[in-house]
């Protein structure tokens, strides 16, 4: 198959640059930033690591995310302990599930972007 992976996600926002500051600042991602270990930054795209990324078409009906919106980013994270301590410092909702979690699957906690777009953010299990 020619297709390599994911070319980037594109998504409307009513205020895009601000959207972007925000990811930015409270996740790393987008425009300019790069995963540990993945080289420089370049100013167009955010590099990232290479791994696991589940493309998942869900029921029209599934409450696995609110049904106001179409879409659920998932992020794989390597320090997700640290990364919500640094969310709630920040004054970011976060809501965690033990249930959500597995000793197959990892560990997994939600918050959502100022304009409501949920994302859940994903640990996998160490390898």
């Amino acid at each position: 198959m020619p297709v390599l992976g994911v070319g980037g996600i594109f998504f409307r926002a009513n205020d895009p640059d601000g959207l972007s500051a925000w990811y930015r600042e409270h996740l790393g991602i987008g425009a300019g930033c790069a995963a540990e270990g993945t080289g420089p930054v370049d100013e167009w795209s955010w590099t990232v690591q290479g791994g696991p990324l589940v493309f998942a078409p869900f029921e029209a009906g599934t409450d696995y995310w609110p049904a106001d919106q179409q879409f659920m980013l998932n992020l794989r994270v390597s320090d997700l302990d640290g990364l919500l301590d640094e969310l709630r410092a920040a004054g970011i909702a976060v809501t965690v599930d033990p249930s959500w979690d597995s000793p197959e699957t990892g560990r997994f906690a939600r918050v959502n972007d100022p304009e409501g777009h949920p994302i859940e953010l994903w640990e996998p299990p160490p390898a």
